[in-house]
């Protein structure tokens, strides 16, 4: 039998013969700022400088586990078909009371972040007089960004009846979010009903995930990044909106939080950034938990509630 070398078969059809000195150089041309692909990836992994992240998301899970069985009446108020179109509603049980609506993260594609596990959040703020709702939304590859922020608005729209229910104060709604649903609540204060906002460890800018890991189930254009970014499309100026990052994340996140407060102060916004020494992605979470911690301090002024 006739032995064939491999330069006797021809290349396949649409298949790329770059060769990989050429693939290894492209690699490290810069794609944002001055960082390549794999450093703009390694940028925004969260898990990276949070040490024990999977033990944290457990004690999460658990505690809202718990927080879920004493409080059932309200739970999983679908607003849509899918499961994740829902709301979870915690009753402080005071009358006019205001809300705080909160959006989990995810990087609006990691199925394993949803309202359920941060059920917890609810502790603190419901202690002091102040209702608490965690609403879901679809998720990449399944929906598109711009799909991910009508879920909220519609979420929005459906809490006002919920509100109701329990006599609470129609005017006077935070929407809180972290990192992806930071940008879902940032986006939603121009939204009818919205008083004020509360950011946490958010993405303002969606310019660097168009080309990192982030980007390869949600797809984002350069059309996307124009109309869908906060920082390009700064909330009313009557907003209250607070900004909030831990000490201890990922630069980049800092970065983002801080050009965003700096952004809605240059046009007359109110906008507090306040950056919590000795928290990570996760543990910033714990301030928003316990009645007397920052975050939830913050809530409470942003709602005027003393």
């Amino acid at each position: 039998m006739q032995r064939t070398s491999n330069r006797d078969i021809p290349a396949a059809a649409g298949r790329s013969q770059t060769p990989v000195s050429e693939i290894n150089v492209a690699r490290s041309l810069p794609v944002y700022r001055d960082m390549d692909r794999p450093t703009l990836d390694r940028a925004y992994q969260l898990g990276a400088p949070a040490p024990g992240t999977a033990a944290t998301l457990e004690s999460w899970r658990a505690r809202s586990e718990a927080y879920r069985r004493l409080h059932p009446a309200l739970l999983d108020q679908a607003w849509g078909p899918h499961p994740r179109q829902a709301t979870d509603f915690f009753d402080c049980g005071v009358a006019r009371a205001p809300t705080l609506l909160f959006v989990h993260g995810g990087y609006w594609q990691y199925p394993q972040h949803s309202r359920e596990i941060f059920s917890a959040l609810a502790t603190g703020l419901v202690e002091r007089g102040v209702h608490v709702a965690l609403t879901g939304y679809r998720l990449a590859p399944e929906a598109t960004l711009a799909d991910m922020i009508g879920d909220i608005a519609t979420a929005i729209s459906h809490l006002a009846g919920l509100r109701r229910t329990v006599d609470a104060d129609p005017t006077r709604l935070c929407v809180a979010g972290r990192t992806a649903g930071a940008l879902l609540a940032a986006y939603a204060q121009s939204l009818p009903g919205v008083s004020a906002c509360l950011a946490i460890s958010g993405i303002f800018d969606l310019e660097p995930m168009r080309p990192c890991f982030v980007n390869d189930k949600l797809g984002l254009g350069a059309d996307d990044v124009a109309a869908l970014s906060p920082i390009r499309k700064l909330p009313p100026r009557h907003a209250r909106l607070a900004v909030s990052v831990g000490g201890e994340e990922l630069p980049e996140l800092r970065r983002q939080s801080s050009d965003y407060a700096a952004a809605c102060r240059a046009v007359g916004i109110e906008c507090r950034l306040l950056e919590l020494a000795n928290h990570n992605h996760y543990t910033i979470l714990d301030e928003l938990a316990a009645s007397d911690g920052a975050l939830a301090i913050e809530a409470r002024r942003l709602l005027r509630c003393d």
